[in-house]
């Protein structure tokens, strides 16, 4: 995968992740919500990829 794909991916899981906690909160689902935080962090975790893909492209050029 692409450093560009790692961080796009990121960013949704990161987005859905935070959807989910919303919605989950709002319904007063705690399952819900504990499913948000994890793909949010999981969204993180992919981003965080991503950037050290770069980062070590371009420190070897």
């Amino acid at each position: 995968m692409s450093s560009t794909s790692d961080k796009v991916k990121g960013t949704a899981n990161e987005v859905a992740g935070n959807v989910k906690q919303g919605v989950g909160k709002v319904t007063g689902n705690d399952k819900l919500r504990a499913e948000g935080v994890v793909q949010e962090k999981k969204g993180e975790v992919q981003k965080a990829v991503g950037e050290t893909k770069d980062a070590v492209k371009k420190a070897t050029k």
